[in-house]
């Protein structure tokens, strides 16, 4: 009887705790990356596989946001951002020799 209630309990945690963590889950990211994702998505047909050098700051007052994303193909973009702008700055990143 013991095993039988202790496995319903476990069970019953599960489904109430479920759709908590599945909301966590859903980006882990802050919500500005998830913006950005979406601007290189239509901008540069770019799907980001990974954010690399991402930073967050203020300059006068104003906050401030800067990644580098690598895209599925291989391409490379920085982008940055300093409120009140809305649209991320987007250049490639080309070859670098040094």
């Amino acid at each position: 009887m013991f095993r039988t209630h202790s496995r319903s309990l476990v069970l019953s945690a599960a489904l109430l705790l479920g759709p908590a963590q599945a909301a966590i889950a859903q980006s882990a990211d802050p919500a500005w990356l998830d913006n950005l994702s979406s601007q290189l998505a239509v901008q540069e047909d770019c799907a980001v596989d990974y954010y690399l050098n991402i930073k967050e700051g203020q300059l006068a007052g104003r906050l401030t946001f800067e990644a580098r994303a690598q895209c599925a193909d291989g391409r490379q973009f920085d982008a940055s951002l300093i409120e009140p702008a809305e649209e991320f700055t987007i250049s490639e990143c080309g070859v670098q020799v040094c």
